[in-house]
């Protein structure tokens, strides 16, 4: 396994092992802790340990791990408390999850992986992929999130940049039809559809260790509007 070392992390080409994997979340956590008070620094701490013990399960990946990280510091300094890789109704598991007062948050990281099995059609996955999490996940709590590093576009259909009010049954069956291509055990149904709801677009720069918020129809008339 060769290293390359770029900015402050030290990253591994080809797959990390636990040793590496901790190695890395580490030194990610060495530059987080700046601007923590104790009890800030300690929440961060125990998502590091259970993070890496879901990397000894297998469960989890470093690229989404490192995002994670950077966005629960981010979550953290607004005022949540926030669990990682928390089990939902469904046999869902979100990414993070966070509660403030009585509010309770979720956040999705995207990373723009496709499968091998989709080569030939990436961006209808990715769509599809897209459509089903918010579908699904955004029922689960107050505000739904989706986290994107800086390089990845999240390929969003402008329907989510709606309310749901203002959606059409035409576009609620639209996307239906396109979730079916793929999510078939359990389907996304027309209620969860029609009732999803994005609060927001996190884009999370790991090397900069910055989080910042944008709104759906900001970011998709920035990101996508030229490609409708």
């Amino acid at each position: 396994m060769r290293n390359l070392k770029y900015g402050f992390l030290k990253f591994s080409v080809g797959s990390l092992g636990v040793g590496d994997f901790e190695r890395d979340v580490d030194l990610l956590l060495a530059k987080l802790r700046s601007g923590l008070d104790k009890d800030m620094e300690e929440k961060l701490n125990t998502l590091r340990d259970r993070l890496v013990q879901l990397r000894k399960q297998n469960v989890v990946k470093i690229n989404h791990t490192v995002m994670e990280l950077v966005c629960a510091k981010h979550l953290i300094l607004k005022g949540y408390d926030v669990d990682v890789e928390r089990p939902l109704n469904g046999g869902l598991t979100c990414d993070l999850y966070g509660v403030k007062g009585y509010g309770t948050l979720i956040l999705e990281v995207e990373t723009g992986f496709v499968p091998p099995q989709h080569a030939l059609d990436p961006m209808t996955y990715c769509k599809a992929r897209i459509a089903s999490k918010i579908a699904r996940y955004s029922n689960y709590a107050d505000k739904f999130v989706l986290g994107t590093p800086p390089h990845y576009i999240i390929q969003i259909l402008p329907s989510f940049t709606k309310a749901p009010r203002y959606r059409s049954l035409k576009e609620l069956e639209e996307i239906k039809r396109l979730c079916d291509l793929y999510y078939k055990n359990p389907p996304v149904n027309l209620d969860e559809i029609r009732n999803a709801r994005l609060h927001s677009i996190y884009v999370i720069d790991v090397e900069a260790l910055t989080t910042r918020e944008m709104e759906p129809s900001s970011y998709w008339n920035n990101t996508l509007s030229s490609r409708y």
